[in-house]
C-alpha cells in the first residue's frame, strides 16, 4: 500500500468537502427555485470558500515550512495576504 502524506491527504479531503458543499448548495438552489433563497445560499458560500482556502494554504505551508528559508516563507505569506485582500476586500 502506498503511503500518503497526512498533510496532502488532509488538503485533498478539505477540497472534497468544499466541492460537496458547493454541490449541496447547487441542489438546494435548484430545489427552492427562488431567487431570494438562491442569493442567501450563494452568499453563504462566499464564507466557505475563503475559509477552505485559508485552511488548505495553512496546511500546505506547515508541510513545507521546514524546506523553506525564512525569506521565502515571508514571500509566500505576502502572496497569500495579497490573495486574501483581493478576495475579501469589498
Amino acid at each position: 500500500m502506498m503511503w500518503v502524506n497526512k498533510i496532502v491527504l488532509s488538503m485533498a479531503l478539505l477540497r472534497v468537502l468544499s466541492g460537496s458543499i458547493e454541490l449541496i448548495a447547487a441542489f438546494l438552489i435548484y430545489r427552492f427555485n427562488n431567487v431570494e433563497k438562491a442569493l442567501v445560499i450563494n452568499s453563504s458560500l462566499a464564507l466557505v470558500g475563503p475559509l477552505i482556502f485559508i485552511t488548505i494554504t495553512t496546511l500546505g505551508l506547515v508541510g513545507i515550512a521546514d524546506k523553506l528559508s525564512i525569506g521565502k516563507l515571508a514571500w509566500v505569506a505576502a502572496g497569500v495576504a495579497c490573495l486574501l485582500i483581493g478576495i475579501l476586500k469589498k
